[in-house]
C-alpha cells in the first residue's frame, strides 16, 4: 500500500519535470547574461568606443525571426548539436543587450566621485568596483536579471529555430498543444505563465525602489 503513493508521486514528479525542467534555460540565461551584460554595460560606460555598443545592442535591434535564423545557420556551420545548450546560448546572446542597457543607465546616474575616492584611499580597481560601484548599480543588475529571465521564459521565435528534436520548453509545449486544440490545460498553463511574468514585474518594481533608498 505504501509503494503505490510513492510511485504516483514519482510519476507526477516526472511529468512536471518533463514540462518545467527545460525552464532551467531561463535561469541559466538570466545568470550568465546578467554577469556578461553587467560587464558590457560597465565597459560601454567606461570606454567610449563605437564597436562595443554595436556588438552588444545589435541582437536586440534586429527582428527575432532574423536573430533565430542567423543563430540556426551559425550553429549549423559550427556543427553544433541543437538542444538545450543551443537554446541557452541563443537566449544569452539575445538578453545580454537588455542587461547592458539597464546597467549602463544606472551607471549614468551614479556619482563617480565615490569610486575615485575609493581609488584615492588605496583600493584596487576590482576592490573599488566590488565595494563601491557594484552596490550602487545593484538595482540595475537585479532589474536586468529579472528582465532577462522574463524574456527567456517567454521567448518562442528564437527557441523555435534553435531547439533540436526532442527539446521542449514551455512556449514550445504550449504551441504544440494549441495546434491540436485549445484545451483547459492550455488555458491553465498560459495563465500560470502570465502570472509568473506579472509577478516578476511586480517584484522588480517593489524591490528596486527599496534598494535605491538603501543607497
Amino acid at each position: 500500500m505504501r509503494r503505490r503513493p510513492v510511485a504516483l508521486w514519482a510519476a507526477a514528479a516526472a511529468g512536471y519535470a518533463f514540462l518545467y525542467v527545460p525552464l532551467i534555460i531561463a535561469l541559466v540565461t538570466s545568470l550568465v547574461s546578467t554577469v556578461l551584460g553587467t560587464m558590457a554595460g560597465v565597459a560601454m560606460y567606461r570606454y567610449k568606443t563605437r564597436l562595443l555598443p554595436i556588438l552588444v545592442l545589435t541582437p536586440i535591434a534586429i527582428p527575432e525571426i532574423l536573430m533565430g535564423v542567423s543563430l540556426l545557420i551559425f550553429f549549423v556551420l559550427l556543427n553544433f548539436t541543437l538542444g538545450l545548450a543551443s537554446v541557452a546560448l541563443a537566449h544569452i546572446a539575445f538578453c545580454i543587450g537588455f542587461v547592458a542597457i539597464v546597467v549602463r543607465a544606472r551607471l549614468a546616474g551614479m556619482d563617480e566621485s565615490l569610486t575615485e575616492a575609493a581609488r584615492d584611499c588605496g583600493a584596487t580597481p576590482w576592490q573599488a568596483f566590488r565595494h563601491v560601484t557594484l552596490p550602487l548599480i545593484m538595482p540595475g543588475v537585479i532589474a536586468g536579471a529579472l528582465m532577462a529571465f522574463t524574456l527567456s521564459i517567454d521567448d518562442f521565435v528564437i527557441t523555435f529555430f534553435t531547439a533540436g528534436a526532442g527539446t521542449v520548453t514551455l512556449p514550445l509545449q504550449i504551441y504544440s498543444m494549441i495546434k491540436i486544440a485549445v484545451t483547459p490545460e492550455v488555458n491553465a498553463v498560459s495563465t500560470l505563465l502570465m502570472l509568473l511574468t506579472l509577478a516578476l514585474i511586480v517584484i522588480a518594481s517593489k524591490l528596486t525602489p527599496s534598494l535605491l533608498r538603501s543607497d
